[in-house]
């Protein structure tokens, strides 16, 4: 009897001392939890990836972490995601929860918009439906594409559409065509290839002598503006020189021309008459030489001497 009562109250020892570990442990996580803040996010998205113990970042700062995730029991169409974060992070009216995916599957909760000078997320600010401040969600790049997905089946009906009917039989043969004279025009082009490799070479080499051109008529200018620079003053003066010397010139031509005018009108009106008259009777005169003399040549002397003789007349 008396070794069952020892065992009795080893027992019962031992019970009290679990029991007595059971309360130290939770009240240590109850005082550590006395140095976080807890808030409730309601998604209506997917939340793949995150789940109990996930990271909860502020502009990238670690500062919790995800302590439930469960289907919200008021309306099933949004995912509750409690959160808790340290105390002494400033929740303040303007942020927003993002759930933000990496490449290996996990996905964290990350807040961000936060703004000095506006009062803290609190019961007193927000609703609270579970008890704690509620953190409004950010639409993420997933609720963006789902958002807008819609439309881009609509968009991509359209531009099925469009290319079927770009694509139908007609317009596949010209595309078909087309395909044909490229090869054919790529073909020719590979041929006379040498033709156009002496072309450019030949083209190669007018440019050279182009620039060589280019910097012979550089130095002649150069020479002309030196020549100008030196002797330009000296040849501006000579060329008045001598235009001063042309219209002296030509005046003078001028004041000879008024003077020959009557001389050359009086030879007009008297003198060339008078030599045309006289250039008549120079021709007669020559007409009668020539005529005297035909008659030397065939008749002789005697034909000037006395007449011509008639001749004999026989009945």
């Amino acid at each position: 009897m008396e070794t069952r009562a020892n065992h009795v109250w080893v027992g019962a020892v031992t019970l009290l001392l679990l029991a007595a570990a059971a309360v130290f442990f939770v009240w240590l996580a109850r005082l550590d939890d006395g140095d976080n803040q807890e808030y409730d996010i309601l998604f209506q998205q997917s939340v793949g990836g995150v789940s109990n113990g996930s990271a909860v970042t502020y502009s990238g700062v670690p500062v919790g972490q995800v302590v439930d995730i469960v289907l919200w029991d008021k309306d099933p169409e949004y995912v509750r995601v409690r959160i808790r974060v340290e105390d002494k992070v400033p929740i303040l009216i303007g942020t927003t929860a993002t759930v933000s995916a990496s490449f290996t599957g996990v996905s964290t909760i990350s807040l961000d918009g936060g703004r000095r000078g506006q009062p803290e997320i609190s019961c007193d600010t927000t609703a609270c439906p579970e008890g704690v401040p509620v953190i409004p969600p950010a639409p993420g790049a997933i609720g963006e594409i789902l958002a807008s997905a819609p439309l881009l089946l609509q968009r991509l009906a359209t531009l099925t559409d469009r290319l079927s009917n770009v694509l139908d039989d007609e317009n596949q043969d010209s595309i078909a065509g087309i395909l044909r004279n490229t090869d054919r025009l790529s073909g020719e082009l590979a041929r006379t290839s040498p033709q156009i490799d002496a072309t450019l070479i030949e083209l190669q080499a007018t440019l050279q002598q182009s620039t060589k051109t280019l910097a012979a008529f550089e130095g002649t200018l150069t020479a002309a503006d030196n020549l100008m620079e030196g002797e330009g003053e000296q040849l501006a003066t000579q060329l008045r020189s001598t235009l001063r010397d042309a219209s002296s010139a030509a005046t003078a031509l001028e004041t000879t021309l008024n003077d020959i005018g009557p001389v050359t009108q009086q030879l007009s009106r008297d003198t060339l008459p008078a030599a045309n008259a006289t250039l008549r009777d120079i021709r007669q005169t020559s007409e009668t030489l020539r005529n005297v003399t035909e008659r030397l040549e065939t008749e002789g002397a005697g034909a000037l001497v006395g007449g011509t003789q008639l001749p004999d007349y026989e009945p």
